[in-house]
Order: structure tokens, then C-alpha cells, then sequence
């Protein structure tokens, strides 16, 4: 069999299409995965600080100084790593919901992971801190899956990386007290200066005197500033989008949908099938795969998207739909619109134009009810009019409309 370059990935791109309605895959793809990502990515910081305490209680019988060098180590080098741990464990949680916020507070702590990884006192071997990589660019790729927003999640992340950070700045600067001047001698001190440092007020009061006090502190600066912001947007944000939506939008209603025509497409088969549908007194829902140039009149209920994606579909609610007119100018795609309209509805009635007419065995094997074989109709009038032949009618609508 000569296989077309074409055809070939029409035929993956049929094969893939099938596999990921079989499997449901747009109910846990690609949010889960990369939500056990992250929390392997979080376990594995953690690790990091597991092992230095294992170092540092077999060592025998420290003395003073050890100990004091052994837990400055674990400041600078574990608990930095142990925090962002912690809160990714917390995130993956927040993504498996798809929670927006979730998905930024991730982001922005793999990001303060690979720059502590750049600081003197890295620790991670070169491997780990290139899965840490591979996890932030999966969730960059995919922030479009993440678009899911909730004050109360918002409140209860913000409040745990609130802690969380407060909790590393004090065991911190009381561990490396020694290194401020004047001395860090207690907690209440070490609360001070933590919360000092992380609103960037910076009284001068205390500074730091040795290179890991400088790097405590800076390490500090970078998760304050990043969970503060975080805060701010995870709390502030949803409130104001609720307000700025009211102001735009006073009097929008929700599109309630049922027994309706969806047409889908932009060419002028499918405008015009709109049209005459909706002059018959019937409720049509559009959907265009782009806002493109030559659709200037925008339709009152549009939908942007591609209509072989199953949440797309459901957006324009084609379960309680009457039928499903795929009129776009690619046959190929077209008849993963019928399948993916058939998978959120059996029941449907669907409609499917064809423009060349050597894929009209492949369109079959969908089994629309009705196929528009434009081509047909086009060379059967040709040949009646070079002919001479009388048009009749029946005939020519046997050929547009060609019934499974």
C-alpha cells in the first residue's frame, strides 16, 4: 500500500483521537501526571534534607562547634529545600483540582529551587536538578489546563506558605545567630528579624556577617517576596475579577441550551446553513476552530474551539443538542467531529459535508445519518447540462444528500 505522507498522519491522528476518548483522557490528562510530578518533585527536595540530618546525628559526639557548622549547613542546604518541598506536596493537590493558583505558586517555587541551586552550597546532583527542570517546563506548557479558581483554596494555600516560610526564616536565624550582628540569642528575636527581612523593610538593626548568614537572608528575601505576591493575587485576585466581571458585563446571562443546531464551521456553507436554520425559527450554536479574518459577523452564540474536543462540545452543551452539522472545509476533520459528538451523545443527529469525493468511503465509516456530497451534486449537474439531460429534482437530492 502506497502511504501518502498525508494520509499517514491522518491515520496517527485517527488513532491517537480514538485511544484518548477510549480512555477518558480529558478527564485526568494532562493535569494528574503532572500533579504526581510535582509531588515526586517535593518529595525529593524533602529527601535532600533527610539525608543531611542522617550526616549530621552520625556524627560522634559533636562538640559545640560541630554542631553549630553541622546545623548551618542544614539551614543553608536542607531547609530552604525542605520548605519548597513541603509546599510542591501542597500544590499537587491544588493541581489535581486544576487550581490556577496552585499552578503559579508550582511555578514559582521550582523556580526559587533552581536558583538556590545556583548558590555555593548546592547539594543536588545534576540529574535531580534536571527533572526539577523538565517538572517547570510541563507545567509552562501546559498553564492552559490550569484555569480553575477558588477563593477558599486560595486562602487556605496562601495562609500554609505564609507558615511554612515563617517557619524556615526562624529556625533559620536562630540556628545562624551567631553569624548577625548583634547575636540572634532567641526565637522571640529570630520572629523579628524573619518577618522583618520578609517584608523587605530592612531596619539595619541586625545584619548578617558571614557568608551563610548572606545567603540565609537572601534565600529568605526570595521566598518572602514570592509568598507574599502569591498571597496577595491568590486572595485579592478572584474578588476583583468578580467585581471587574460585574462591571463589564452587568447583564450577561448564562447561554442555556437545549434541543438545538450546532454548526460547525466558518466557510460559507456553514454561515449560510446557520442562517437558514435560524430564519426557521430554530436555536443554532456556532463554533469556529479561530477568530478568523474573513468571519467578520460574529454570531450571538459562538463558540471558540475545536469541535472534535469533547469539552468543547460539552461547552456548547451537545447533549441535549437536536443535531450536529460538521461543514468545515477538511473531510479528516469532520469526521473526528462526528466521533467526538457521537462520544458526548449518542443520540444525536449528525451531519457531515464531504469536499473531495475519494473520502466519501472514509466519511461512511463514521455513519452519520446524512452526508452532504457537494461533489456529486456538482459533476451531476455539470453532466446533465452538457447533456441536455432534464434537471430533475429527486435526483439531484439523492445525490447532495447521500443517507448512511
Amino acid at each position: 500500500m502506497n502511504w501518502h505522507p498525508r494520509h499517514l498522519y491522518r491515520s496517527i491522528k485517527a488513532l491517537g483521537h480514538r485511544l484518548y476518548q477510549r480512555l477518558n483522557m480529558d478527564a485526568w490528562f494532562p493535569h494528574v501526571p503532572i500533579a504526581l510530578a510535582v509531588g515526586l518533585s517535593g518529595l525529593l527536595q524533602i529527601n535532600q534534607t533527610v539525608h543531611l540530618l542522617r550526616d549530621f546525628f552520625a556524627l560522634p559526639q559533636e562538640t559545640l562547634t560541630q554542631l553549630t557548622g553541622g546545623l548551618s549547613t542544614l539551614a543553608i542546604r536542607g531547609v530552604p529545600h525542605d520548605v519548597i518541598g513541603i509546599v510542591l506536596l501542597i500544590m499537587s493537590m491544588g493541581l489535581l483540582l486544576r487550581s490556577r493558583l496552585a499552578w503559579m505558586v508550582t511555578v514559582l517555587m521550582s523556580l526559587a529551587s533552581l536558583i538556590l541551586e545556583l548558590t555555593p552550597f548546592a547539594s543536588q546532583p545534576l540529574a535531580l536538578i534536571g527533572f526539577h527542570a523538565l517538572v517547570l517546563l510541563l507545567l509552562l506548557s501546559n498553564r492552559g489546563h490550569f484555569q480553575s479558581a477558588s477563593l477558599a483554596t486560595g486562602t487556605l494555600f496562601s495562609i500554609t506558605g505564609i507558615v511554612l516560610t515563617l517557619g524556615f526564616g526562624v529556625v533559620g536565624a536562630y540556628v545562624l545567630g551567631e553569624q548577625f550582628k548583634p547575636i540572634i540569642p532567641d526565637f522571640p528575636t529570630a520572629l523579628y528579624f524573619t518577618i522583618v527581612t520578609m517584608s523587605t523593610v530592612g531596619y539595619g538593626d541586625i545584619i548578617p556577617i558571614t557568608t551563610q548568614a548572606r545567603l540565609f537572608t537572601i534565600s529568605l528575601i526570595i521566598l518572602g517576596l514570592l509568598v507574599f505576591a502569591t498571597s496577595l493575587t491568590a486572595i485579592l485576585g478572584p474578588m476583583m475579577n468578580q467585581q471587574i466581571m460585574k462591571l463589564i458585563q452587568p447583564r450577561k446571562k448564562t447561554m442555556q441550551r437545549k434541543d438545538h443546531i450546532i454548526v460547525v464551521g466558518c466557510n460559507p456553507l456553514a454561515r449560510n446553513a446557520a442562517k437558514a436554520i435560524e430564519a426557521r425559527g430554530l436555536v443554532v450554536t456556532i463554533i469556529w476552530r479561530s477568530q478568523r479574518p474573513e468571519c467578520t459577523e460574529v454570531p450571538a452564540d459562538l463558540i471558540i474551539g475545536d469541535a472534535s474536543d469533547s469539552e468543547i462540545l460539552k461547552q456548547a452543551q451537545a447533549d441535549t443538542a437536536r443535531a450536529i452539522l460538521a461543514l468545515t472545509d477538511d473531510d479528516s476533520d469532520n469526521a473526528f467531529i462526528i466521533l467526538a459528538a457521537k462520544d458526548v451523545n449518542e443520540k444525536i443527529k449528525t451531519v457531515v459535508a464531504v469536499s473531495d469525493a475519494h473520502n466519501m468511503a472514509k466519511i461512511k465509516r463514521v455513519k452519520p445519518d446524512v452526508v452532504l456530497a457537494l461533489p456529486l451534486i456538482g459533476a451531476e449537474l455539470l453532466a446533465m447540462a452538457l447533456s441536455g439531460e432534464e434537471m430533475k429534482v429527486d435526483t439531484l437530492f439523492e445525490q447532495l444528500l447521500t443517507l448512511d
